[in-house]
This record gives C-alpha cells, structure tokens and sequence, in this order.
C-alpha cells in the first residue's frame, strides 16, 4: 500500500472547508490519496465515502437479482 504523503494527493484544498492540506490527514480513495485540513474532515470523508460505497453494492445487489 502507497504511503500517505502530501506529495501524492490529487488535491490541494480540503473538500469540506477550503482550507489547505495537511500532514497527518490523509487517506486513500479509489487508489488515491486523498488530502484534508485535519483528521476531523479526513474521518467525515471516510464514513461518507463508506455510506455510499455501501448503498451503491446494495443497488448493484438489488439490480443483479431483479435481472
């Protein structure tokens, strides 16, 4: 698994607050590393990121047996 560093992020700003990223509040998405202003807003992302995955399997789910 890569290892979180500021020089690998797809992103300059923190999605939620605009802020620039910070060390220490990265995380891994679809393969990429993903940057935040704090650990706070990396977690937010994490669980949102999580509920949708989720709900977008259950779909897939759901439409593969529907077929």
């Amino acid at each position: 698994m890569q290892t979180l560093e500021l020089k690998h992020v797809i992103n300059a700003f923190c999605p939620w607050s605009g802020e620039a990223v910070r060390d220490g509040s990265l995380t891994h998405y679809r393969g990429a590393v993903v940057g935040f202003c704090n650990p706070a807003c990396r977690d937010k992302f994490e669980r949102a990121a999580r509920m949708f995955d989720q709900a977008l399997e259950r779909l897939a789910e759901n439409t593969s047996l529907a077929g």
